[in-house]
This record gives structure tokens, sequence and C-alpha cells, in this order.
């Protein structure tokens, strides 16, 4: 009989209610059984949604991982939070998956890869794109060496008018960054996923407070307002990796751009390129000659039959719970989150420093 794993949910806000606790409430040998949230109707409200008769409510995550009978815990609170959760749920035995980015600081992340290795648990972070159709389809190509050497890439994160107004999204203090580290995060990740290249050597960036100021600013959430807007609207970054490939990383919330596109990535290798752009592309050269494909992604293909697919956070979290049950490495180890958060300080220091940021 297999195990049922029980989860302790910490935080219950809108990553929580929008992907986790959805996702998690599909798989059978999982069940939510604590709810933590620093508001308590948040955590009540998520325990009578997806909890049991014996669901239990904190508002000290402290108190969760007292708790002995909990499994895995699930960190979903904003970023300035993650390490300090993380590690002591570590510590308390349980395995995490922490919402992304792994940390707001590049050695709270280091802190959370060596938490991981001393205590031998399972620790993954929650870089959901990975799992769409298209990034496990390219991937794969990557993989198969199809596009060869990779050794030109851009990560888009770029958003024309679309700031979140809720939350901590706009506090520096509570966020680390804003665009960058809230979206950017997401498109390198992908990219160095498919590049399978963890090796920076240096990185220069640039960050912007262009249009966060405006008042009454047209926007998908409605006006943000500025004197709480402490974040960056725009940034972008040039990595040069080890080996010598290049990558761009370009992310906004707010910037004046018809070029909007979020979590994709451009890849360009020796022996053909990918695109996310308008679906995923594959271009190419045979028999002297140049091509371009498009994939066809959709299950159907039989009249009147769409076929199902399994969504991106549902298989997320499938796959989560089956490395802890089989014992294998997560899709999403700590030590690719890591690097991910040590670039974005990277292009943050040079963006205020005017200089390149260099790696041993």
């Amino acid at each position: 009989m297999s195990k049922t794993y029980r989860i302790a949910i910490i935080g219950c806000g809108g990553i929580a209610n929008g992907k986790h606790m959805p996702s998690l409430s599909k798989l059978s040998n999982v069940e939510m059984v604590a709810f933590c949230d620093i508001i308590p109707e948040k955590a009540h409200e998520a325990a009578s949604k997806y909890g049991k008769s014996e669901t239990r409510v904190y508002v000290d995550y402290l108190e969760v991982l007292a708790d002995e009978t909990i499994d895995i815990v699930h960190v979903c609170t904003p970023n300035d939070s993650h390490a300090e959760i993380t590690i002591a749920a570590l510590e308390a035995g349980k395995h995490v998956m922490c919402e992304k980015p792994m940390a707001k600081t590049a050695v709270d992340a280091r802190r959370m890869v060596e938490a991981a290795k001393r205590t031998g648990k399972k620790l993954t972070i929650g870089y959901n794109n990975r799992f769409r159709g298209d990034s496990q389809h390219l991937y794969k190509l990557c993989s198969d060496g199809e596009l060869g050497e990779i050794y030109f890439a851009k990560a888009h994160a770029i958003r024309r008018r679309a700031v979140p107004t809720w939350g901590v999204f706009l506090d520096e203090e509570k966020q680390g960054g804003g665009p960058l580290i809230d979206i950017g995060t997401h498109a390198l990740d992908l990219t160095m996923w498919m590049m399978n290249n963890y090796e920076p050597k240096v990185v220069l960036g640039t960050s912007y407070h262009k249009l966060s100021q405006r008042e009454n600013a047209a926007n998908a959430w409605g006006p943000w307002d500025p004197s709480k807007f402490t974040v960056e609207d725009s940034a972008f970054g040039m990595i040069t990796m080890k080996n010598g490939a290049t990558i761009i990383l370009e992310s906004s919330w707010a910037l004046n751009t018809l070029e909007v596109d979020e979590a994709k990535c451009t890849l360009s290798g020796t022996e053909g390129g990918a695109d996310m752009k308008g679906g995923l592309r594959i271009n190419g050269e045979k028999h002297s000659r140049l091509f371009t494909t498009e994939v066809e992604l959709n299950a159907g293909g039989v009249a009147f039959y769409a076929g199902e697919t399994e969504s991106a956070p549902d298989l997320e979290m499938r796959l989560w719970i089956q490395a802890i049950e089989n014992d294998t490495e997560p899709v999403v180890t700590p030590e690719q989150a890591c690097v991910v958060s040590e670039i974005l300080e990277a292009i943050y220091e040079s963006a205020k420093t005017g200089k390149a940021v260099y790696f041993d």
C-alpha cells in the first residue's frame, strides 16, 4: 500500500491558491493537513476548501514544523522569508517545495542548498514554466542535441503594462526587486535549463525606474501607487558563461514596447535554433536550404476529440511527489535554482555600480 503524504501549506495567498493547492488536491496520495498564514482568515479559508476533517490552522510556521506527522512543506510566502522557513523545515525533517525565486539574496540561496545537503531532505523550487508542453518538448530536443551547442540565447520576461499592485510585489525590502526577480527569474531558469549551462563567468546589468512614478498609469490591474513602487520597472542583463555562451535577459512590468513575451526563450545553436514566439518554432538548415518548423503541441488530431493534456502546475506537483516517493532528484534542483539567484543578484549589483560582476 502506497504512503499518503501529509503536506503543510505555509503562506495561503495568491500562488498557493492559484497553483499549489488546486494541483495538490488532484493527487490521490497526498493530503493537505496544515495551513499557515500570518492573516488567519486566509489560512481558515484554505483549510475549509482543501483540508480534511482533522486539518489544523496556524499563524506561526514554527508550530507547523513541530508536527512530526507532516512529511512535506510548501513555502508560498514573500521572498524575504523563503530561506528562513525553508531551512527550518528541512532541519525539522520535512521535504520542501519553495516558490520562486529561491531566495531574496544569493547568500540565502546558498544556505538553502547547504541545508538540503546537510539534512538529506529534498528541496525544489517552483519554476513551473519548465512543465509546459512547449518547454518539455524543447528540452527533449535540446537534450538530444538537435540544436547542437547552444551558444547564444535570449530569456524573455517582458510585459508592456502589467504591474502587480497587490501583496508586497512593489516592496523592495520584502521582495528584493521587481520584474527581474519576479518574472525574469522564470525566463532565466527556463533558458539555462534548455542550455544545461550553470557556469556564469561575468554579468553586466542595468535597471530602470522610468515609468514607476507615473500617476494614474495604464495598467492591467489598475493604476499603481507611485509612493509604494520601490522596485525597478524594468531590468536587463547580459550573461557570459564560462564556455563562452551568451545569454541576454530582458524583464519588465512596464515598458513602451509591443514585443511582449513572458517566460519564454530564444535559442541559437550550432545545428539549429528555436523560439517560443507564437508557439514553438524550430529553425535550421538542411540540404543547403533554410527551414522553419512549427511544432504542433495539441493533443488532438482526430475529429471531435481534443484529447486531454496535463497542465503545467499539475505535472509539476505530480513529478515533485514522485521524486519523494521514488527517492529521485526533483526536476528543479536547488543547485540549479541557486545559480539563477546568483545571476539575478549580479545583475542588480552591476546596475547599481555600473561595473561588470565576475564569478570565480
